[in-house]
């Protein structure tokens, strides 16, 4: 892949992530009820779900930081694993893919 194109995917990516970081209002009280009292359970439902979509996209973040620094080094678009080439279509879908699709089925089965 291209150097300057996949500088532009990841800066996209970026942007994308951190936006919806600051959009995601983590941490927000849910709006009271009608009656005032609100509801405990949604309450804690709403900021269990709020915390998982941003550790999600913390860690998404963190991978596109990782293929900052691999683009600055040299290795963006080699597996981390074994160094094999990742097809650009899949840098196209997640330009910080860190592992070729096989790679990554193993990696996720081992967690």
């Amino acid at each position: 892949m291209d150097t300057e194109h996949a500088r532009e995917l990841l800066a996209a990516a970026r942007a994308r992530v951190e936006q919806a970081l600051a959009n995601a209002g983590v941490g927000e009280p849910a709006p009271d009820t009608e009656d005032g009292s609100g509801d405990d359970a949604s309450e804690l439902t709403a900021g269990g779900v709020d915390d998982a979509v941003a550790e999600s996209l913390r860690d998404e973040l963190a991978a596109i930081e990782r293929a900052e620094r691999r683009l600055a080094d040299g290795t963006y678009g080699r597996s981390i694993e074994s160094g094999d080439p990742i097809p650009d279509a899949r840098l196209e879908a997640s330009p910080w893919a860190e592992r070729t699709v096989e790679e990554q089925a193993r990696y996720a089965q081992g967690s």
